[in-house]
């Protein structure tokens, strides 16, 4: 896996870290050219993405925790 070597600010040693896989995806995606309406296309699509996983994900906690409607209601009224 590629690495950077990331100065750290007044210090006499650098610290090598490796890139994550988004990371690289990313620089991959870096070295196409899209046009205003594409890149707009694009990052509406990393919004639904991590927007519906975050939701799924809460979903779940109500479900183990048994939360309703009700007790949303409840906590509107504390």
């Amino acid at each position: 896996m590629p690495s950077i070597e990331p100065k750290v600010k007044n210090s006499a040693y650098t610290k090598q870290r490796a890139l994550s896989n988004v990371q690289m995806e990313l620089i991959k995606l870096y070295s196409t050219n899209l046009d205003y309406n594409e890149l707009m296309e694009l990052k509406s699509l990393l919004v639904d993405h991590f927007s519906q996983k975050a939701i799924r994900e809460a979903d779940s906690i109500w479900r183990k925790k048994e939360m309703s409607a009700q007790t949303m209601d409840d906590w509107l009224n504390e």
